[in-house]
């Protein structure tokens, strides 16, 4: 049965507030606190992987709690109000830092954001899973989830955008604090409307599988394992054109203050691109059309090197095509990872969808840092100066060139090839189905795959 466009919206809206204020600590936060706050390139990148280090403890825990929470309320619905308040900290005081703060002040409030971030993101994402078990319906379930997420980013850059032209007010830190402000606003609104209008199943069998015995069970998932491999090589290459976005337009082009505008385009194009994904995914099988977004994203990139001074307009195609095949990357393996939660369930005999996606979260994160920590890293070794106004040599810009246009796409090539014989078709899927529906209408089987799981 299809959902209703209002429960999808209310549940995409936590989305929303969310990406809104994590699309800044990929862009700007980098170059605010390398650039305007004096931290080094080598120490911000060894700051951010530090953080995700801690994920290594906190993502799995969250997720085999979140599977074992029982309450009036639901299992999802208190981890999810619980990690609000956090959020909305943890984004404040991350993007508007005291005069003076420095290292120690980026990497506090990083980890406290980071643990929040955990709370919130697992829950809200198993959710996602639980909202309807069809193979089509999950991608149409990401896919809204997805395009609330990319209005989030465009509302981060629109907004700073107005007040640069109507009142002058531009550069990173102008950014980081209208954002931080209106986030704050915004959260608990969002989030409100989606603990209260959106139902969560009680249909699913609570796990009791031990966390080692669980995660030797996932391991075992032959297409979950390919998945997450594909997702976390595709999300290095994502992670480093994300910081080194600002450095190129600013060093290269020499247009810090119209970067806000070119990212824009960015997100316009992932926005319309989410619903065309969605729809490819229904006729060629959604694997088949995660590797051609895979494919279009590592032909278009290699074009940037093409650009320089004063060449911001002819950008735009580039990252036009760019941002559209970057669509196809949350609503696509987003649905494809619900599906093999299936798998594990005719496996285990339990709904273990949060340790899944703890450990999905984990992973996103990692990719994240190590994607950034090897741009930063990357320019440090380039003798790149980030500091406002610096005049980097001809071997320093090149470093950045290679770093932004060519590096990424040979891991967007490397994860196409990984997912090319991912064996969940829309075919073995409903074969899964079907057996777990025969599954729940036979008490006795069920309590025999529970004990050989």
């Amino acid at each position: 049965m299809k959902l209703k466009k209002s429960t999808l919206f209310y549940y995409s809206l936590t989305e929303l507030p969310v990406t809104m204020a994590l699309f800044p600590v990929m862009v700007f936060v980098p170059k605010f606190y390398t650039s305007e706050m004096g931290v080094p390139l080598a120490l911000a990148a060894n700051i951010i992987l530090i953080v995700r280090i801690f994920d290594v403890f906190t993502d799995p825990l969250a997720g085999y709690l979140g599977d074992r929470t029982t309450t009036r309320w639901g299992r999802r619905r208190p981890w999810i109000a619980a990690a609000t308040p956090i959020m909305m900290l943890g984004f404040y005081m991350l993007f508007l830092p005291p005069d003076g703060a420095g290292a120690s002040y980026m990497f506090g409030w990083m980890l406290f954001l980071s643990l929040g971030t955990t709370m919130m993101m697992i829950p809200y994402y198993a959710w996602a899973a639980e909202l309807s078990p069809d193979y089509h319906e999950r991608s149409r379930i990401t896919g809204w989830r997805s395009m609330l997420g990319v209005v989030g980013s465009l509302a981060a850059q629109l907004v700073p955008g107005a007040a640069l032209i109507f009142f002058g007010y531009g550069g990173s830190s102008a950014v980081l604090t209208i954002v931080g402000i209106a986030m704050v606003i915004i959260m608990p609104i969002c989030v409100f409307l989606t603990l209260t209008r959106v139902p969560e199943t009680r249909d699913f069998v609570s796990s009791v599988t031990p966390m080692i015995a669980g995660f030797k069970l996932m391991l075992s998932n032959g297409p979950f394992k390919r998945l997450i491999l594909t997702f976390m090589v595709g999300s290095i290459a994502l992670s480093i054109t994300t910081p080194l976005y600002l450095f190129f337009i600013t060093f290269v082009l020499h247009a810090e203050e119209m970067a806000i505008f070119m990212l824009t385009f960015f997100y316009l194009a992932n926005f319309i691109a989410v619903p065309f994904w969605v729809w490819l995914s229904r006729h060629i099988g959604k694997h088949k059309a995660y590797i051609g977004s895979f494919a279009i994203i590592a032909i278009a990139h290699p074009f940037y090197l093409l650009l320089g001074e004063g060449d911001f307009w002819w950008m735009l195609p580039i990252t036009v095509a760019t941002g559209f095949s970057a669509g196809g990357f949350a609503a696509l393996p987003n649905s494809m990872k619900a599906d093999v939660i299936d798998l594990d369930t005719l496996k285990s005999g339990e709904n273990r969808a949060a340790l899944f996606f703890s450990t999905w979260s984990f992973t996103a994160k990692m990719s994240g840092s190590i994607g950034g920590y090897i741009a930063l890293t990357g320019l440090a070794f380039f003798s790149f100066n980030a500091a406002p106004d610096a005049l980097n040599d001809p071997d320093a810009l090149f470093g950045l060139r290679f770093l932004f246009a060519l590096l990424p796409s040979a891991f967007f090539l490397l994860a196409g090839a990984i997912i090319w014989k991912y064996p969940i078709t829309e075919q073995r899927h409903a074969e899964m189905r079907a057996e777990l529906n025969q599954r729940s209408q036979s008490p006795e089987s069920l309590d025999s795959a529970a004990a050989e799981g």
